[in-house]
């Protein structure tokens, strides 16, 4: 079976949400976005989504990394939400940057970056993403 987290949410009213990781107590806040009645003082439920599925990318690469041996070090990467204009409101597109600077990037040959590149790609958080959600994604391995 696999493991069980509990999140505890308390909707706090005015649109603002706060949400506790039972397991490390981490607590975060949400709030509705400023085109959706909201004051978009943090993120918003469908900007965690876009944050889950960044960081659902990075982590899988630094699993299989770590796994393999290959050096992975500091990276970026950039998630643009855009949402649909006519209703229903959802999450129209995802787009996802992963730049791996030059420092990385050099220590890593084309078999390492294959591998890296098809951990982000088939992270849980994107193979969960229901299919009408675009997902372009963009590797870019600096060169110096």
């Amino acid at each position: 079976m696999s493991l069980v987290v509990d999140i505890d949410i308390t909707y706090e009213g005015e649109l603002h949400s706060s949400a506790i990781h039972r397991p490390s107590g981490t607590e975060l806040a949400t709030d509705a976005p400023i085109d959706n009645q909201g004051r978009g003082e943090s993120f918003s439920p469908t900007d965690l989504m876009a944050t889950a599925l960044g960081t659902c990318m990075a982590t899988t690469m630094g699993i299989v990394a770590k796994r393999k041996g290959y050096v992975l070090e500091r990276f970026a990467v950039h998630v643009k939400k855009a949402m649909t204009t006519t209703p229903p409101r959802r999450v129209a597109t995802l787009s996802v940057e992963l730049t791996i600077p030059p420092s990385t990037a050099r220590l890593l040959n084309g078999e390492a970056r294959a591998d890296l590149e098809n951990a982000a790609l088939t992270c849980p958080v994107k193979l969960s993403l229901h299919e009408s959600v675009e997902v372009p994604v963009h590797f870019e391995w600096q060169a110096d």
